[in-house]
């Protein structure tokens, strides 16, 4: 057990009676699929609607590896969550938490802070559903450095007891005290103190180490070229690409629009800076796994002069996976619902997010808007050994776990999850169950594409 932690796992027990209907140890098992559940027709399905030039990237990309694969298939696992168990305990989830889904960015204070950074999936949903996916893509991440099974399984059961530990923390809290905890990279061991052992600190700031990433203004130095007519984006297909005009894409004039629209969800001192820069480009990007194909642009503004740029990158957002998993569908639209999850989940948020629709030959089209360069760093998970890896695990939990809180039910979750450890021991078994199944689809992808059923970029 997490040293430090007897006295806060006898806090409050609200929703310690769910245990009797929804056992710890029933959350272990991964429900059958049914019969004639075709695991690639479902992407291919799922996929039908994205930008088709790009699906054979996002193919190639998802057939890196399991954990390549993983990323890009959240529906898959969101379908079988949704036939399994459930607490109904729900918070706003991630929808997408695995490993890479977590990083570093600069706050609005311009301060380093570690969070999740990925939205796209973000809506309610059980809470167990985030773990789940947390754990798994830890086993997975072991499993590819070369981890046998009990290493594997060390890493999972650290971050679900981590997890635990964390809510019970955060369920003795104010509830102000919730919304304002944060981790900032200049201090994680110093805050961590009392959560972590001494020697786990020390693994956390290690991991710490190893954060790829660059400045933002050599970021962006790096993607500028500055000629005769001034700033441009660098082209280097298929991260940056020509935005063309053909039949059913969108243009530039549509993402200007976009840039136009989206000011209005902004606070009013935000609109009035935003309104000091003038876009000068745009471009098709690409990025990631699971995004590949949807639209996605990245948009070159200036301030001042030539040598003032600013960025903004615009996300087409469709319907969460979760609540295509579950038969129903946010309220709101996607573009809006991916910007409320991200404000509520984060610590501190982009100044600059807010959303946008725009209507194409009668159909509404979501987007959110953020900026491109925010000094966004992840951790390269195949550098970690296997004790950074199991730290960095249990810095992404303690991190979901108060990201859930947020949405005010820390004090039943804590007593449903309890002091034992029951549900660290299930999601354990289930994230190795996970594995397997995770890797049966990768493989299915693989015979796909030699039976010419699905291709590839070359």
């Amino acid at each position: 057990m997490t040293k430090g932690h007897d006295s806060v796992l006898r806090g409050p027990r609200p929703g310690r009676a769910l245990r009797s209907s929804v056992p710890r140890g029933s959350l272990a098992r991964l429900a059958p699929r049914p019969e004639g559940y075709d695991a690639i027709n479902r992407i291919i399905e799922h996929d039908s609607s994205r930008v088709g030039d790009l699906l054979g990237l996002r193919y190639k990309r998802m057939l890196e590896g399991p954990g390549s694969f993983l990323r890009g298939s959240a529906l898959l696992m969101a379908d079988d969550l949704a036939r399994g168990t459930s607490t109904g305990l729900d918070v706003q989830l991630c929808g997408d938490a695995h490993l890479s889904n977590f990083g570093v960015f600069l706050s609005p204070e311009r301060e380093m802070v570690f969070d999740v950074n990925d939205f796209d999936e973000t809506d309610e949903g059980p809470f167990e559903w985030d773990v789940k996916r947390l754990a798994t893509s830890l086993v997975i991440a072991s499993h590819q450095l070369g981890h046998d099974e009990h290493q594997q399984r060390t890493a999972a059961l650290a971050s679900a007891r981590e997890y635990r530990a964390a809510m019970f923390r955060l369920a003795g809290m104010t509830r102000l005290e919730v919304w304002y905890a944060t981790l900032d990279v200049d201090s994680v061991v110093k805050d961590l103190r009392g959560f972590f052992s001494d020697a786990a600190s020390r693994r956390i700031d290690d991991v710490v180490r190893h954060l790829k990433g660059v400045e933002t203004s050599a970021a962006q130095r790096r993607v500028l070229d500055y000629g005769a007519a001034g700033p441009r984006i660098v082209l280097d297909a298929p991260r940056f690409s020509e935005v063309t005009s053909v039949e059913d894409s969108f243009t530039v004039d549509d993402v200007v629009d976009i840039v136009s629209g989206y000011a209005t969800t902004l606070s009013n001192d935000r609109q009035v800076l935003l309104s000091q820069f003038t876009v000068r480009e745009v471009v098709r990007h690409v990025v990631g796994v699971g995004s590949v194909g949807t639209e996605c642009f990245a948009v070159l503004l200036t301030g001042r002069d030539d040598h003032d740029p600013f960025f903004l990158q615009i996300k087409e957002a469709r319907s969460s996976v979760a609540a295509l998993a579950r038969g129903g569908r946010s309220p709101l639209d996607p573009g809006e619902r991916v910007v409320r999850g991200q404000k509520l989940m984060q610590a501190t948020s982009d100044p600059f997010l807010g959303w946008d629709t725009l209507t194409r030959d009668g159909q509404r089209r979501s987007f959110y808007v953020r900026q491109l360069f925010n000094n966004r760093a992840s951790v390269d998970t195949g550098r970690l050994n296997e004790a950074s890896l199991v730290a960095y695990g249990r810095l992404c939990a303690w991190t979901l776990a108060r990201a859930h809180a947020r949405f005010g039910r820390a004090e039943e979750i804590a007593g449903y999850l309890g002091g034992s450890d029951r549900f660290d021991e299930s999601i354990a078994d289930f994230a190795l169950a996970y594995r397997d199944r995770n890797q049966s689809d990768f493989e299915a992808l693989r015979d796909a594409v030699d039976d010419g059923r699905v291709t590839v970029a070359t």
